[in-house]
């Protein structure tokens, strides 16, 4: 038994500590028409208590039947719907039974799966699918043991019409389109990694190890952006140990997906709002390569423990910006996200503002603010301070070695921390206060954060182009997408301003997502009417929880845009993932018909 099978996880009715899954099939056929998968799940049984039954979570699953390899019929038992935890699943073991088959099928609600029509599609032709499962919605299209805590290999046969093609976060592939595809996962993980996609896909090889996945109207575009993949994951190595997944392959998705990227093993999926045109953006694959190591490997044990993720994630994807892109680029992500740290910490209540945070009743969802990330990522830029960053290298390497295939919490991390880096050296351990960076809220003083001359520059341009009332000094400026952002930052909200600056730079029709959204916030608050039809338009096409929430909260404070905001939420609503919606409806306190 693992130390985290041992734990209660407050978000999941299973009881690993009876009855352990170590390892699912799934035979599922898709279903576009009815927007459903049906098939089977059959479960291996490590039963460390012979007489407990076999809890598992579910939500909107239709369970048929539950067999053993018999095909005897077992009792099963569905509870009683929680708001969070959803449906727990008890099924009562025969004596001795270490296997059992569930068929199944989902409904078209599954949370996890967003059922995308040609229209929401970049082609236009063909209907698409994909899953996300963090934090707890894989048990809305598998019924399984839905925590962190678990760790399960797996196999998978997906059945699909012939004109498009299932992929999966898998290991290995193969099968075709007439006898279904075929997938398997050889390394035990846990199960909000398990995903799968399915349309009109494409594929361009990078290297032999890593490949694009894109629709076919996007993947020469998405090919050219993603060249450098490959150099990422061999500068990741070099730094932190070798990469244990096989292939590193990107699967960019329609704008639908709730978030930047999601890193399910060997197939990280995208949203197409990075392709900048310029790998101004691609941070985002750099962050999710990294989870290869910290997060996929070593995974926090519950959502408690999701710094352990994140935090480490952050500061080894800005590792590998400085190896390739180089420190100044490094430096100036890092400035920004620090500064968005420092305003999103002015809006928490002080509870939320702890790494190793609470949820105690409260949907995991809830944690995911930039705290585990910033906050984490900045506590690990301080040990590497402190201690040098050849020590804290070693340090990194192995810790991901020593916990590779695990899943972990935060009580051990701090172990760990103490006795291997801490111990060796008490004059460098004096300068960190382990429990305010961990267990109170705030950011301690000594939070590291690097300088950027460049943003000197553009913090200069900023106060005279503000002071004069006018654009002229930056008419011929060619920044990249950080200084931009800087200097958008904090600008003055004055309509005329805007029309000069967008007559100069075009910013309402960029099409590099991360400044547009930065720019519409401030045409919302300066009511710069060119820029309102671009904003709909993006509203109403992107559903990127990052982008969509702060430019609804900005339009709905704005002079006479509650109405205009809540109206094209209406509109745009039904083309979001449930991650978005679940985050818009409670900002807007929606209640749906």
């Amino acid at each position: 038994m693992t130390a985290a099978e041992n734990l209660a996880d407050i978000h999941s009715c299973a009881r690993p500590d009876e009855v352990v899954v170590r390892h699912l099939e799934l035979d599922l056929t898709l279903d576009f028409a009815a927007k459903i998968a049906r098939g089977t799940c059959a479960l291996t049984l490590d039963r460390k208590l012979a007489s407990a039954p076999l809890w598992l979570d579910t939500q909107d699953l239709a369970i048929e039947s539950v067999l053993t390899d018999a095909g005897a019929s077992v009792p099963f038992k569905l509870g009683a719907r929680d708001p969070i935890l959803a449906t727990s699943l008890r099924i009562d073991l025969p004596k001795g039974c270490t296997h059992v088959t569930l068929h199944y099928a989902t409904r078209p609600n599954s949370a996890a799966m967003q059922w995308l029509d040609p229209a929401q599609t970049k082609g236009g032709k063909e209907p698409f699918l994909f899953t996300q499962g963090q934090a707890i919605l894989t048990r809305s299209w598998i019924p399984l043991q839905d925590s962190p805590g678990v760790r399960a290999t797996w196999r998978a046969t997906i059945h699909a019409p012939a004109a498009l093609r299932p992929l999966m976060s898998a290991t290995t592939r193969g099968g075709d389109a007439k006898s279904g595809y075929t997938f398997a996962m050889d390394k035990p993980v846990p199960s909000y990694l398990i995903a799968l996609a399915c349309g009109d896909l494409a594929e361009r090889q990078i290297s032999k190890r890593c490949a694009v996945w894109a629709e076919a109207a996007m993947i020469e575009s998405a090919a050219a952006e993603l060249e450098d993949m490959e150099r990422m994951v061999a500068s990741c190595e070099a730094q932190f140990g070798s990469y244990r997944w096989g292939r590193y392959d990107v699967l960019v998705l329609p704008p639908s997906f709730p978030f930047g990227g999601m890193e399910n093993p060997c197939l990280t999926f995208a949203t197409p709002t990075i392709l900048a045109g310029d790998k101004s953006l691609v941070s985002l694959i750099a962050h999710e390569l990294a989870h290869s190591w910290s997060g996929n490997l070593v995974t926090n044990a519950t959502w408690r423990d999701f710094w352990l993720n994140e935090g480490f994630t952050v500061y080894v994807e800005n590792r590998i910006m400085e190896s390739l892109y180089g420190i100044e680029r490094a430096n100036m992500e890092t400035v920004l996200a620090m500064k968005g740290l420092a305003e999103e910490l002015k809006q928490l209540p002080p509870a939320d503002q702890i790494l190793h945070v609470d949820l105690t009743n409260r949907n995991p969802d809830d944690g995911m603010t930039g705290v585990p990330y910033e906050k984490g990522a900045a506590f690990l830029r301080l040990l590497e301070q402190q201690f040098g960053r050849a020590r804290f290298d070693a340090f990194l390497r192995t810790w991901f070695d020593q916990h590779a295939f695990q899943s972990v919490t935060t009580a051990e991390f701090e172990a760990w921390l103490q006795r291997e880096l801490f111990a060796k050296d008490a004059i460098a351990a004096q300068q960190i206060d382990l429990a305010a960076w961990i267990h109170q809220p705030g950011l301690p003083v000594n939070a590291p954060t690097p300088q950027s001359q460049a943003f000197v520059d553009v913090d200069r341009l900023r106060a005279e182009v503000m002071q004069r009332q006018s654009a002229d000094s930056i008419r011929s400026v060619q920044w990249n997408t950080q200084q931009w952002l800087r200097f958008l930052d904090g600008f003055d909200v004055n309509a005329k301003l805007l029309a000069e600056v967008d007559e100069s730079h075009h910013f309402t029709q960029s099409g590099n997502c991360e400044i547009v959204c930065a720019w519409l916030q401030l045409a919302i608050a300066a009511d710069y009417l060119p820029a309102m039809p671009r904003l709909e338009d993006f509203l109403l096409n992107v559903g990127r929880r990052k982008y969509v929430r702060p430019l609804y909260e900005r339009l709905n404070h704005a002079r006479d845009g509650n109405a205009r905001a809540i109206a094209i939420y209406q509109l745009a609503r039904p083309h979001y993932h449930a991650v978005t919606v679940r985050t818009l409806d409670e900002y807007f306190g929606w209640q749906p018909k």
